[in-house]
């Protein structure tokens, strides 16, 4: 079994969307593998998937490379994933099936407080980043190399509580087809609209967030 560091935290019809899509996502993520997969969800909200056949292990790692994984055990100085779930003036704290705590000075992300970094790099809640685990943890070198990419491209929307099929059809309808790049998936229900050079994120963070009960934060380029 493997459990994917990613959260899947809404509820009702919405949830049942969000496992549909990450079924389909596992399979194609195993085809060509002779595996079987079963798809459940934790008490805490992470996905868990068993992995049955011949090529099990391959599988697993092939999940594990795409979605990182929840361990029950974390070894010193070694990178996993957690999901965003907290900040405050002192640092973040990521779920990794356990909180770990990342201080202000271990963020590495430039100056300004943990709000208004998670603020200027569009860290909406419940993203899984990378971190290197330890006495005081520290996120991973290339997850800092990510968000500094961010800052360098043509802008960014990033949107939660929403499937990548979801947020794609609520830019169609909010007419902005032709003024994005695609939609980049960072988690289950955590994506990042790429803008087009020209576009302004704000602008299109305005015009779509009527349409998504959900929480979004522009990525302005340096």
């Amino acid at each position: 079994m493997v459990v994917l560091a990613t959260k899947c935290y809404v509820e009702g019809s919405a949830r049942e969307r969000a496992l549909d899509s990450l079924r389909s996502l596992v399979n194609n993520s195993v085809e060509g593998l002779e595996v079987t997969v079963d798809v459940g969800l934790r008490d805490d909200g992470f996905p868990s998937v068993t992995v049955d056949g011949p090529d099990a292990t391959a599988a697993r790692n092939v999940l594990r490379e795409e979605w990182g994984a929840i361990t029950p055990h974390m070894d010193d100085g070694e990178v996993y994933t957690g999901t965003l779930k907290s900040w405050d003036d002192d640092g973040f704290v990521l779920d990794a099936g356990r909180e770990v705590w990342i201080p202000q000075d271990n963020l590495g992300l430039g100056p300004g407080s943990p709000e208004q970094i998670r603020t200027r790099y569009g860290l909406v809640q419940h993203v899984p980043l990378q971190f290197v685990y330890g006495e005081s943890s520290r996120l991973a070198d290339s997850e800092r190399d990510r968000l500094y990419e961010w800052t360098r491209g043509s802008g960014r929307v990033n949107v939660n509580s929403a499937t990548r099929a979801e947020v794609r059809a609520t830019v169609n309808r909010a007419g902005h087809a032709n003024d994005i790049v695609t939609v980049e998936r960072l988690g289950l229900l955590e994506q990042s609209i790429i803008c087009k050079e020209g576009t302004d994120p704000p602008g299109l963070l305005a015009s779509i967030g009527q349409y998504l009960p959900a929480e979004l934060l522009c990525v302005i380029p340096d």
